[in-house]
């Protein structure tokens, strides 16, 4: 019975249909702005690689298949089911994950922890923006002044998210031409250099601490996979305003995959282009458009570039704190908005002075590991209910939680539990070798997997629990599902 339910379930109201959208007003112009944002773009190039050359040391063709291949899975695997389950429902992420993990359990993941992410994006943002405008100054990343910017940043973003995000929506919806413009430009000045590129002028006569061009491949898959995990189950908030499946499809397509590809592969091409030209002969490596822009561009448009960059940066940061608000009302409703969010915003600060936001793709890593299995076990929940909202399950879902703890594990094997074996082994605590030396290739996409096959499985195994019902779900189902048909 419906009476069962938190209120934050029993009261959900969905979407109607009357008020949705196509595809290029809604879904495909939010992850296109995603995407297009430089802190995504500017770090495709080196992805976390080890040595100089990053996934351009063995050429173009590694890091170029590993960015399509990303973007793809981005798509099929991160966005497609919680978009579908947000279009067919109309229901915000926070109800429509408790088919996965419970109503009880939903409380914690993935709203709650949807919510706490968003402040790792906010720390993200607040440091990149903020190394930008310190460079117009003459300050280096890490001085005192580019961090006093960053905790600027941070506050006022959290504040207009909070308080006026109405206004920064207005012109957020042009805002990513920036980037996009800045991108062309770029790759128009350096174009010419392409047919010059060779990875030695990256790597010198070795290349990157002996990484095939396999596994250069599968470090770009994970940088953007990992990028992408959080705003993959966001999907289910993104998509709830389409009016079909094929918005939900084209929207996608065009959005996360398709600005993905554009985006990444302009990066480095202007970045191959830019050495390939010889405009870096006896200078230090650089991978980051960013940084190449001086010269590219010479000073003064470099600074011009820079400071549009981090004010087309703006309207994300406030909507992380935006987002964040949302959870923490769906989970925290008796906590005044403002104290929950300050203490985020404390949280984006700390990471902010520390340096830890600075290193982006760690940063990827863990939000891949955290998100990567929700969005596999969510695929799995949707499959198996015959591709349609399996409605509210009681108290914690097994089948979710132990999907997703497993799929955590796998996903940052790397970056936090192998580290710990290793501390673990120094204190003298016996450890077998073989998980000393074991590495996870491609984390994020590995929780994935991991999240949706453990799901499975258990649902098989009957380890769900039982289906609550809500009359809302079964209303708006209908509609969006004779829309789709008809598109």
């Amino acid at each position: 019975m419906a009476s069962n339910l938190p209120d934050y379930v029993a009261s959900a109201q969905p979407i109607p249909q009357t008020n949705r959208v196509p595809w290029f007003k809604s879904t495909a112009q939010t992850y296109a702005g995603i995407m297009l944002w430089f802190v995504f773009w500017e770090f495709v190039p080196s992805s976390g690689a080890e040595g100089p050359g990053g996934i351009l040391a063995h050429g173009l063709t590694a890091g170029i298949l590993g960015v399509i291949a990303g973007a793809l899975i981005c798509h099929f695997a991160s966005y497609w089911a919680p978009g579908m389950m947000g279009m067919k429902t109309g229901l915000p992420l926070a109800v429509v994950g408790t088919s996965t993990y419970g109503v009880i359990g939903g409380f914690l993941m993935p709203g709650f922890l949807m919510g706490i992410l968003q402040f790792g994006w906010l720390a993200v943002n607040s440091y990149f923006s903020a190394k930008l405008l310190a460079g117009l100054a003459g300050y280096a990343e890490g001085h005192a002044v580019h961090l006093a910017i960053g905790i600027i940043w941070a506050l006022v973003a959290a504040f207009v998210g909070l308080k006026g995000i109405h206004y920064v929506a207005k012109v957020a919806t042009f805002l990513p031409l920036i980037p996009l413009v800045i991108l062309l430009v770029l790759f128009g000045k350096t174009a010419s250099g392409l047919g010059g590129f060779d990875s030695e002028q990256l790597t010198g006569e070795v290349t990157t601490v002996g990484l095939t061009s396999l596994e250069l491949f599968l470090v770009a898959v994970a940088n953007i996979v990992g990028f992408f995990a959080t705003a993959g189950a966001a999907g289910v908030d993104i998509a709830s305003s389409n009016r079909s499946g094929k918005d939900v499809q084209l929207g996608g397509l065009v959005g996360v995959a398709g600005a993905t590809i554009f985006t990444g592969c302009l990066a480095l091409f202007i970045v191959a282009g830019t050495y390939g030209a010889g405009l870096m002969e006896g200078k230090d490596v650089i991978l980051k458009p960013t940084e190449l822009m001086e010269t590219i561009m010479g000073e003064k448009v470099a600074q011009a570039f820079w400071l549009l960059l981090a004010i087309a940066a703006f309207p994300p940061a406030c909507f992380s704190s935006l987002i964040a608000a949302a959870s923490f009302k769906n989970t925290l409703p008796k906590v005044n908005p403002f104290i929950s969010c300050g203490v985020g915003v404390a949280g984006s600060i700390a990471l902010v002075v520390s340096g830890w936001a600075g290193r982006a793709e760690a940063v990827f890593l863990i939000i891949g590991a955290s998100f990567g299995p929700i969005c596999g076990a969510m695929t799995a929940d949707y499959l198996l209910a015959g591709m349609k909202w399996p409605g509210p399950r009681a108290g914690f879902n097994p089948a979710g939680w132990i999907s997703w703890a497993l799929g955590f594990v796998v996903g940052a094997w790397n970056s936090l539990f192998s580290p710990l074996l290793a501390g673990m082994a120094e204190r003298d605590i016996p450890i077998p070798q073989a998980m000393l030396d074991f590495r996870m290739y491609c984390p994020p996409v590995a929780a994935i997997i991991v999240g949706f096959v453990v799901y499975l499985a258990l649902a098989i195994l009957g380890m769900q629990s039982r289906t609550l019902e809500m009359p809302t779900a079964e209303q708006s189902e209908e509609e969006p599902e004779a829309a789709g048909e008809a598109g």
